[in-house]
């Protein structure tokens, strides 16, 4: 096996892989990558946990074709500190392999491809045409909620479903929850949602945030969620598990709603947390009366702050408590100027949705259960 290939496409493949290899795995090889030099002159990059995969073919100058796992951390700083535009790989006994770019040149101890685990063979897969943009706002507008308490495995991922002509992702922890849904044209052919993981969402993002053009697609069987764009794929294995009925947990009709200038509920909060009582569970008060919301927090050791802001509100005062970092959290995802907050009395969860009409299909809900204080 040798090729030539430029630096900073090298480099840009194994970035795509560094979420995913295994760095403290019982099989060792998990934690490199598997380069496949192929006749056709591509280098494939692939990288797989067995439970999500990501490979990708890149143009290359292949002089003989071949294939080598290399441990991944190590490959890739040196990638990164290499002194020219273009480096050559090549395979020699043993699968040991130099890389020379420049003057510098490494020898790097390698493994046999044979080694590395089958690559998920995406056969058999109804692809759907997606939005790019609009898949990697609803991740962000999602993962935030996701919990991290591994006895609820049904509950470490998103749950992902489709309608008719949309699609909507949910996420939730127990104590909030997040829903975004947007229209989409193309059948996923669920029967059901399907729940995918935290990770296997986390590295979708890194590769929806790449700057590329071309067309994404996503699609689902039993077991498996498919992303490709361009020469990339992944295959991320789902959670097997019933998500549980997040409609129960949307109430249907509020007492109160205010419409609040969002920045300024958000830099509000920022300031009020500064001196929670409790710094894991940033604990705020938030008293509401006509025309006005009264933020306030306090420590035992360190003092109480208040600060009141002008809202649009009408009818009965209330007083009620927030974990403010979760009241954070959705009002940095959403990018509208004002704020509905939807409250029935302090035993009750709090709705936040974004003011104004958002357009034929749009939806974005958050729920946060009260703290008593």
């Amino acid at each position: 096996m040798e090729l030539q290939i430029g630096t900073d496409e090298f480099s840009r493949a194994l970035y795509r892989a560094q979420g995913i290899v295994e760095k403290k795995s019982t099989m060792p090889i998990l934690a490199s990558v598997l380069l496949e030099a192929t006749e056709e002159g591509r280098l494939r990059v692939s990288a797989f946990d067995l439970e999500i995969g990501v490979t990708g073919t890149h143009p290359c100058e292949v002089r003989k074709a071949g294939a080598v796992a290399l441990k991944h951390k190590e490959l890739y700083d040196i990638v990164r500190a290499l002194p020219e535009k273009s480096l050559v790989l090549r395979r020699e006994a043993n699968n040991r392999v130099r890389l020379t770019c420049g003057a510098a040149e490494f020898n790097i101890v390698g493994q046999p491809a044979e080694d590395y685990p089958p690559f998920p063979r995406a056969e058999k897969v109804g692809f759907v045409a997606v939005d790019p943009t609009a898949l990697l706002e609803m991740i962000e507008k999602t993962q935030f909620a996701i919990s991290a308490d591994e006895t609820r495995h049904n509950l470490n991922g998103v749950f992902f479903e489709t309608g008719e002509g949309s699609v909507r992702m949910v996420a939730t922890d127990g104590h909030r929850l997040s829903l975004v849904q947007r229209p989409l044209e193309g059948q996923f052919n669920l029967k059901r949602g399907v729940i995918v993981p935290r990770k296997g969402l986390f590295e979708l993002r890194r590769l929806l945030s790449e700057d590329q053009t071309g067309a994404c697609e996503l699609g689902f069987t039993e077991t498996s969620g498919v992303f490709r764009r361009g020469d990339v794929t992944m295959v991320m294995r789902l959670i097997d598990g019933t998500f549980p009925d997040y409609q129960q947990v949307i109430p249907k009709e509020a007492d109160r709603t205010i419409i609040v200038d969002r920045p300024r509920l958000l830099d509000t909060l920022k300031r009020m947390s500064l001196l929670s009582s409790d710094r894991s569970t940033n604990a705020v008060r938030l008293e509401l009366q006509e025309g006005s919301l009264k933020v306030t927090s306090q420590n035992p050791d360190l003092g109480d702050a208040k600060e009141e802001i002008p809202v649009s509100y009408k009818g009965q005062p209330l007083q009620i408590g927030f974990n403010a970092r979760y009241l954070m959290d959705v009002l940095q995802v959403v990018d509208t100027a004002q704020m509905n907050v939807e409250l029935c009395d302090e035993l009750s969860p709090g709705v936040l949705k974004p003011a104004g009409d958002p357009g034929l299909g749009v939806r974005y809900t958050a729920v946060i259960m009260p703290m008593r204080i």
